[in-house]
């Protein structure tokens, strides 16, 4: 008995919808559901973990840019 696999999968962090990941016949490709996660809109990905680390990245990037202007000021 064969398992099927699903063709999308959300992708949430922090418990924000950072996307939606589709599988196609080279991985799986990303799309943003919140502006934050907009540069990833469109990417190829050979992995759905791979997609989540890449979404994870980003959103650490933006703590850190956000913090470091706090603290330049």
């Amino acid at each position: 008995m064969s398992q099927a696999q699903s063709n999308a999968y959300i992708i949430e962090i922090h418990d924000r919808a950072a996307g939606i990941i589709t599988r196609n016949e080279r991985g799986f490709r990303f799309f943003s559901s919140e502006r934050l996660f907009d540069s990833l809109e469109g990417r190829q990905f050979r992995s759905a973990r791979e997609a989540e680390r890449a979404a994870r990245a980003l959103l650490s990037e933006k703590g850190r840019r956000a913090n470091s202007q706090l603290f330049a000021n």
